[in-house]
């Protein structure tokens, strides 16, 4: 396990399930939404050759399945996908009780940017994101699971939190318990 895509929908966890991962295997973690959102929430315009660099890469651990131009890439060059796939309840409770906590403490994210409640009206914004694109990721990511091009790549799906914490404990033991 040297290239691992963690996939989902928003608000499933994936860029703490895939920061842990990483720490614990010694790999360089990646956040996609930090190579794709500059300052001000502008996409940057390098970002597809940014990916391609980091997935060239010997080892990585990345925390996005979402951008289509640059799925195939991750995916043709991840030898571990793992999908957490919880209910949309789950998923839902945790990107709003994120999102609040930054709307409400101005907390900075990646590149500067801050979320605030006003955005929480923006169709693209991670609250309402949940709501409307839940369906459609998940058959995108049932699509990839079957693709047979990414047959090599272990898949691992999870509908549920503790699952996907006790296998991590089991492939990537802690090598320093807090």
């Amino acid at each position: 396990m040297q290239r691992v895509l963690v996939a989902g929908i928003t608000g499933s966890g994936k860029t703490t399930y895939a920061t842990e991962l990483a720490r614990r295997l010694d790999l360089p973690f990646h956040s996609m939404d930090a190579m794709f959102h500059g300052p001000g929430w502008v996409p940057i315009p390098t970002f597809v050759d940014d990916v391609a660099e980091v997935v060239a890469g010997d080892s990585w651990v990345v925390d996005s399945h979402g951008y289509s131009e640059v799925q195939d890439l991750m995916w043709a060059r991840a030898d571990t996908v793992i999908w957490l796939a919880y209910p949309r309840r789950v998923a839902a409770w945790r990107v709003t009780r994120r999102s609040f906590h930054r709307a409400w403490t101005r907390e900075p994210m990646f590149n500067g940017n801050t979320e605030t409640f006003r955005s929480w009206l923006d169709p693209e914004h991670p609250v309402q994101w949940v709501w409307t694109h839940y369906g459609s990721r998940r058959r995108n990511l049932e699509e990839k699971f079957a693709d047979t091009r990414y047959a090599d790549a272990t898949r691992v799906r999870f509908t549920h939190p503790t699952a996907a914490r006790n296998w991590m404990d089991v492939v990537a033991p802690d090598p320093s318990p807090r």
